[in-house]
């Protein structure tokens, strides 16, 4: 990178010490207490940092001591990746700044390591991005001078082969994973140590942001939460360098949803209040409002009703405006998101009839590629039936939710039908219930 840029982007030891609140004084007497708890003396000075931060590799136990002294513990050291495993925030998000999609990405890649999962990601802090993101203007980019030149040949490849792997039917995609990890890897350090256009530029932040949407849901089906927000937000990083209103809204959308899925719907509704202040495209805008009635309706507060419809019918009239020319990320949306989402919605609201008879209808117009979705929505059209009191098609269609969801790897449609099982102890002797209980045991 040029030499003005490496000026605003401070050495990965000098982020993580400013993240963990320590002066330099503070960050040295810290590592000489890491040495006396194991009973030995450090040599660590100021002078000896400030090698550490121009390039010097500290050997293993000097890093040690250096997790210990910002406060993380020991097991989080990776000693051959210095300084890559350095956390660069005290709360998990990464600040929207000129120079900050590659520090995000970087925070995303250090999470994917297991040793880090004990590590969340605040409500609050969530909010705040989605704040900033809303108030500011897009990110000029940041470019490369000094690194290899990136041929758009390569580019090209890149954005070929990552759109091969995003479309692949979704029995597949489980096999993926590591194929997008590494594409998202490479265009990692395309941005960092590559020397590349303008309009390259802008591609490669618009490829990192697509990326790390798609690696986000891979975490997101398989439960590890704490992965899935952290692309998530070097998405929206990304997609707000490469001036993409409608994917960060999209990206931020995403992080609502999950939210919502973990039952923080007050944090989810603030973020998808963000989020449509800048969307423009009007699927992108249907399905942020379909969220917001979601998360809206599921809070349980009777007193929203009005807000939910006025949002379900928001939703409805943004699909109907919507055309062939839609974001990639949202083009799948359609009339079966609507109805089911509307019926999920209006289940959450108490008006299980109809609500049943849209999650229905909606569950039939889905097109057979989107199994893993089909897979969601018959777990809601079973908690449907049950509502009505109708054991027996809501044990079959948690049933074929289940043999859907283990056929093509979707542990998250799995977790919807296991939560509904509690509810169907009260029908041990209905048709099909005991052999759903035995099929969810198996």
């Amino acid at each position: 990178m040029t030499e003005a840029v490496a000026a605003l982007t401070p050495h990965p030891l000098v982020a993580a010490r400013h993240a963990a609140g320590k002066t330099m004084d503070e960050f040295v007497a810290g590592i000489h207490d890491a040495a006396a708890r194991r009973g030995l003396q450090s040599g660590t000075d100021e002078a000896r940092v400030r090698k550490w931060q121009r390039g010097i590799r500290p050997n293993e136990e000097s890093q040690i001591y250096i997790a210990e002294a910002l406060g993380w513990p020991a097991d989080i050291v990776c000693p051959d990746d210095w300084p890559n495993w350095l956390p660069l925030t005290a709360n998990g998000v990464v600040p929207l700044g000129p120079h900050s999609s590659v520090p995000a990405l970087r925070e995303a890649l250090r999470t994917a390591m297991d040793r880090r999962t004990f590590f969340t990601i605040s409500g609050t802090a969530l909010s705040t991005l989605a704040a900033d993101w809303a108030a500011g203007p897009a990110s000029a980019l940041a470019q490369a001078r000094d690194g290899k030149p990136i041929g758009e040949d390569f580019v090209a490849f890149l954005e070929n082969t990552t759109q091969e792997l995003a479309t692949h039917a979704t029995e597949q995609r489980q096999h993926t994973a590591t194929l997008l990890d590494a594409h998202l890897s490479t265009v990692t350090e395309l941005l960092e140590h590559g020397r590349y256009t303008h309009a390259l530029g802008l591609r490669l932040h618009t490829l990192a942001a697509s990326l790390s949407q798609t690696v986000a849901w891979h975490r997101f089906d398989l439960g590890r939460h704490t992965h899935a927000s952290q692309n998530w937000i070097a998405g929206l990083h990304n997609a707000h360098a490469a001036g993409d209103r409608d994917m960060g809204a999209g990206l931020l959308g995403d992080l609502a949803y999950q939210a919502a899925w973990r039952g923080d719907h007050t944090t989810a509704a603030n973020i998808l209040d963000y989020a449509l202040t800048r969307a423009q495209n009007p699927a992108a805008r249907c399905l942020l409002q379909l969220r917001l009635a979601r998360t809206l309706a599921a809070q349980g507060d009777r007193s929203e009703r009005r807000a939910v419809l006025r949002a379900l019918a928001a939703a409805e009239k943004h699909l109907g405006d919507a055309g062939a020319d839609r974001p990639a990320w949202c083009a799948w949306v359609s009339e079966a998101d609507l109805a089911v989402d509307s019926g999920q919605a209006l289940l959450d609201l108490g008006d299980t009839g109809r609500a049943h008879r849209l999650i229905t209808e909606g569950e039939g117009l889905l097109p057979p590629a989107r199994d893993k979705t089909r897979g969601v929505f018959l777990a809601y059209r079973a908690a449907s039936y049950l509502d009505l009191k109708e054991p027996e098609p809501a044990a079959a269609a948690a049933a074929e939710s289940l043999l859907l969801a283990r056929r093509i790897g979707a542990p998250r449609c799995v977790q919807l039908v296991d939560d509904l099982l509690p509810r169907f102890q009260h029908y041990q002797d209905a048709q099909g219930v005991p052999e759903l209980l035995q099929l969810a045991a198996a």
